[in-house]
């Protein structure tokens, strides 16, 4: 029986209890902890914001990030695509100029 682990959370200072499947835990605190290191490095440089501008920056950049890759993985399925189109056409094109010979 998958029982779901009951995990705290701390982002920006705040803890979120969490109930999550077990293998997901890691991912789930490490996505917290590059988060918070992201809200440091904004505090280093920034001293007149608060840490709600801090983590509208970090979530605003990795946003950026993920929508950036995604779409790099949607380019790159479209040529893999053509290529599967392409050999399916040979294939049919192949085969019934068999079937004339």
């Amino acid at each position: 029986m998958d029982e779901k682990l009951s995990i705290r959370v701390n982002v920006a200072d705040r803890f979120y209890p969490l109930k999550v499947e077990r293998e997901d835990e890691e991912k789930i605190r490490k996505a917290a902890r590059m988060i918070n290191e992201k809200i440091m490095h904004y505090k280093q440089r920034y001293t007149d914001k608060d840490t709600q501008d801090f983590l509208a920056m970090a979530s605003l950049q990795y946003v950026i990030r993920l929508n950036e890759e995604e779409e790099r993985n949607n380019n790159d399925q479209i040529p893999k695509a053509l290529n599967e189109l392409i050999q399916k056409i040979d294939s049919v094109l192949t085969n019934k100029s068999d079937s004339v010979l």
